[in-house]
């Protein structure tokens, strides 16, 4: 499987409908966040989370730099206006997705509604898939994954798992800026190298 397969790029290569795509290497996965400044800025310098940072909440990482940039408005959104880049370790993302009940029920994977509700409840991540984006923000046919972490995944998360964090918002504001110049193609040489990652364990379907 290739491991440039630009995501953003009209004449790509196909991409599988369901695969999860990310900066990673042996021993790390990056994800994104975009938080109000006063979390995270300190959380860029500290390197972790500052404490005003909620462990008893669900909070969604996404591999995918451009669907962040979709749902952060290219950090313009009130409460998004800082983009963090959070590089986390490759055993504790394999774990929240090997431990993760999908967000939807889906019969292929669940007996009944009622199994996966209880399920949903119990697990300490869930999984979701949406549109993946291009650089007009514009949905893809392809997905994108995000990962909600609660529970004891959050605490794992915020406290085991991160490697470090990395405020990356002059780099989304200058890809947006080529964007709306209609530059696609300086715009595109900025983004995160993105690729197939392969899990060493797995679930069935598309979790």
């Amino acid at each position: 499987m290739a491991s440039t397969r630009p995501n953003h790029h009209p004449g790509a290569v196909s991409v599988p409908k369901y695969e999860i795509r990310a900066v990673h290497s042996a021993t790390s996965v990056t994800v994104y966040q975009a938080y109000p400044p006063a979390i995270g800025v300190p959380a860029a310098a500290a390197g972790r989370f500052p404490a005003a940072w909620k462990r008893d909440r669900m909070t969604w990482i996404k591999p995918s730099f451009l669907w962040m940039m979709y749902r952060c408005g290219w950090a313009t959104k009130p409460d998004q206006e800082t983009v963090l880049a959070i590089e986390i370790t490759r055993a504790g993302f394999e774990w929240a997705v090997t431990h993760a009940c999908p967000a939807q029920y889906d019969s292929r994977l669940h007996p009944s509604a009622a199994a996966w509700k209880r399920e949903l409840k119990r697990a300490p991540a869930r999984v979701q898939w949406d549109p993946e984006r291009d650089l007009h923000l514009r949905p893809l046919g392809h997905r994108s994954l995000q990962l909600g972490l609660a529970g004891e995944a959050a605490r794992r998360y915020a406290d085991e798992w991160i490697v470090a964090v990395t405020d990356v918002t002059a780099v989304a504001r200058e890809i947006h800026e080529l964007v709306r110049r209609d530059d696609l193609s300086a715009a595109a040489a900025l983004l995160p190298a993105e690729r197939p990652l392969t899990l060493s364990a797995s679930r069935p379907g598309p979790v």
